[in-house]
């Protein structure tokens, strides 16, 4: 029992990392599923006659046939059907011999039996064959074949008689006749006349089907070592021929073996393990913020899992569509929301893996690799909404570029141009702006927010905003100057301005509860904090936190926004009532934790960047003289004691960056507070 404890303990405390376990795992698979099931060789490639094999030199591994082209399967078909031999039996039975000799005895003269014999011998020695769809709008030279005797003997369709002939021959010889003994003998003799000749379906099928059967798949073999192409080797039709021979001879012994089967799969498992495992190693070595955080790892590989199969269901029903896919969407989503390298990064992986079905490999990486990169650049400083537009032409510039470049290394011996070329990165460009509505889901799904949002919050028509210059105008006022302070410091030691300037307009919002308990917004000589004890004043103080952050979620602002309001005092002391209680209660113990504000403290640049500028500018205006030493001095004493409460343990902010923050801080107050700078004599 106590060993699974410690088990269920130990996966408890690390279940982030069991999820992006389990995240990274079944990506993986996934993509094992999506891609093609069969070797490197056996992808959906299309060989283009009249072009050169820019491949390396590839040679038969192994002995396979020369498969046969489905037209010349087809043509030795047709021949065999218009070549098809007819079998007929003949039924010698038909002929009643003593019936005969009775009837000849019956005639009244001798020309009658001679007549009646040479009509009666010349049709049942030719016969009589039957009509049929075989026979009819036959000649006479149409071929058929006589079954006799087990022997097949080959006649013409004018050897023997059918009934319509028959008659004409019988007619033509009773002529020498007078008519009405002519007519009298006709009768007679017709009762003789049936059909001995058959058409034998069944055999004649048999045969058929035989023949059909016996067409070879193959017209030739290639042996071990034989040189398929060369490098550089223009693909003519019979080189066509033998490279589509040998991809099937890859896919049939790959499937007929399974420890083929099992390399294939495991070629496959460490494209998958490669790609994403890259992805997962550079947001833990070099954005372990982003790592940090499951929904965001979630947003990167649910990306890149979208566009692959996407490709993949392209690739099966359409492969020459792929070009159509927007696959700088993906490079745009994720700038939006990270920065520009994870953005860059992802989009190579993303590429490497999509590319594995595609027709040209290289072609398409080289194609989608600078697509994205223009749609990174054309959103490097998203801020308008124009700028997807922007997007559209960079990346059709980009893939114009890049198309024509390949198609002048391909084919500068013989360049033709059609701007029909051009249609699929027209299309895919265009595309892109549906990366608007993507980024709008996106931050609904994951509770991201984009730089659109902070410049919609950060707008003088924000609700908020607007109460809060109304009701407490002199917080605003404040809120407006930190804003200013870190946007200024967090572009020097880099992080989201735009993030920082929304967080310190809203950090105080919390004020608008009990405005007049804050200094910046009384008016007149009259402090409620004289009314009250220094515990309920230090109360109302830490409130304004847990105020900000109801009233935040109330208006459904941004968790992002709403950690700005959280952390921004940290886990700090109101140290002016904290030493004004200790004052008035020197013999009595003292509750420390009452007047503490509850945290956490910051955890990024960002929040640490806010807390700095907060307090810093909150004390700028107790200053009873501006100059350059008094601000040095104050500047130095704010920070350097949140540092010795550490309050700037969770932050990423380095000891040059709190050096160059308190530069930037001086500079902007002396500013602000018009103190002249003492140049040394």
């Amino acid at each position: 029992m106590k060993a699974m404890g410690i088990i269920i303990n130990f996966i408890r405390d690390k279940h982030a990392l069991w999820y992006k376990f389990i995240l990274f795992l079944f990506s993986s698979l996934f993509i094992v599923w999506l891609l093609p099931d069969s070797n490197s060789f056996q992808q959906k490639i299309q060989f283009k006659s009249g072009k050169p094999w820019n491949q390396e030199k590839l040679v038969a591994p192994f002995d396979f046939p020369i498969q046969k082209t489905k037209i010349e399967i087809q043509n030795e078909k047709d021949e065999i059907l218009k070549n098809r031999k007819y079998f007929f039996l003949r039924n010698a039975s038909i002929l009643n011999t003593s019936i005969y000799q009775e009837f000849l005895k019956r005639l009244n003269n001798r020309q009658q039996v001679f007549i009646s014999r040479l009509i009666l011998d010349s049709v049942f020695h030719k016969g009589i064959i039957e009509t049929s769809e075989i026979t009819v709008g036959k000649t006479s030279d149409f071929p058929i074949f006589l079954i006799e005797n087990n022997v097949q003997n080959e006649y013409k369709l004018g050897d023997f008689f059918n009934l319509q002939s028959a008659d004409q021959f019988m007619t033509e010889k009773l002529s020498v006749l007078p008519l009405a003994e002519a007519a009298i003998l006709r009768d007679s003799l017709m009762n003789f006349f049936s059909v001995s000749v058959f058409y034998n379906r069944e055999f004649s099928e048999r045969v058929l089907q035989d023949q059909l059967s016996d067409i070879l798949p193959n017209r030739g073999l290639v042996l071990k070592g034989q040189t398929i192409v060369d490098n550089g080797e223009i693909l003519t039709d019979d080189k066509l021929i033998l490279l589509n021979s040998f991809q099937q001879e890859l896919k049939e012994t790959a499937g007929d073996s399974g420890v083929n089967s099992w390399l294939w799969f495991l070629g496959q498992f460490l494209v998958a393990i490669l790609s994403l495992s890259m992805v997962m190693f550079y947001l833990y070595f070099f954005r372990k913020p982003i790592f940090a955080q499951n929904a965001e790892v979630t947003f990167i590989f649910i990306v890149i899992l979208v566009f692959v199969f996407v490709s993949s269901r392209v690739s099966v029903n359409a492969s020459n569509y792929m070009l159509y896919i927007p696959f700088s969407i993906a490079p745009i989503l994720i700038r939006t929301f990270f920065d520009t390298r994870t953005s860059l990064f992802t989009h190579l992986n993303l590429t490497i893996v999509s590319s594995f079905f595609a027709q040209d490999q290289f072609g398409f990486v080289f194609l989608q690799l600078f697509a994205g990169i223009a749609a990174i650049f054309s959103v490097a400083a998203l801020s308008r909404r124009s700028q997807l537009f922007a997007s559209i032409v960079a990346v059709f510039l980009s893939y114009t570029v890049a198309f024509f470049a390949l198609k002048l290394l391909q084919s500068y011996y013989d360049f033709k141009f059609d701007f029909n070329e051009l249609l699929p990165y027209l299309f895919s460009s265009s595309l892109v702006i549906f990366a608007y509505p993507l980024i709008y889901v996106s931050e609904k799904t994951f509770g991201f927010i984009s730089d659109f949002t902070l410049l919609e919050l950060s707008g003088s028509n924000s609700k908020l905003l607007r109460e809060l210059a109304t009701v407490a105008p002199g917080t605003f006022q404040h809120s407006l100057q930190v804003a200013t302070l870190a946007e200024d410091a967090i572009f020097k030691v880099g992080g989201n301005a735009l993030l920082v300037r929304a967080g310190a307009l809203y950090h105080d919002i919390g004020k608008m509860k009990n405005p007049r308990y804050f200094i910046e917004n009384r008016v007149g000589g009259t402090n409620p904090h004289e009314e009250i004890a220094f515990e309920e004043s230090a109360a109302i103080i830490i409130r304004h936190v847990i105020d900000g952050i109801e009233l935040a979620k109330a208006n459904n602002l941004p968790d992002q926004i709403i950690d700005f309001i959280r952390t921004h005092h940290g886990t700090t002391l109101t140290r002016f009532f904290y030493r004004s209680h200790q004052l008035l209660h020197q013999n009595e113990p003292v509750e420390e934790s009452k007047f503490r504000y509850p945290g956490p403290i910051p955890f990024s640049k960002e929040t640490a960047v806010l807390m700095m500028a907060d307090s810093v500018e909150a004390a700028s205006r107790s200053l009873k003289v501006y100059d350059a030493a008094s601000i040095d001095q104050l500047v130095n004493r704010i920070i350097d004691t949140q540092i010795s409460e550490n309050q700037f343990l969770n932050s990423d902010l380095t000891f040059r960056d709190i050096h160059s923050i308190k530069k930037i801080f001086k500079r902007r107050l002396m500013n602000i507070y018009h103190v002249r700078i003492e140049y040394p004599r």
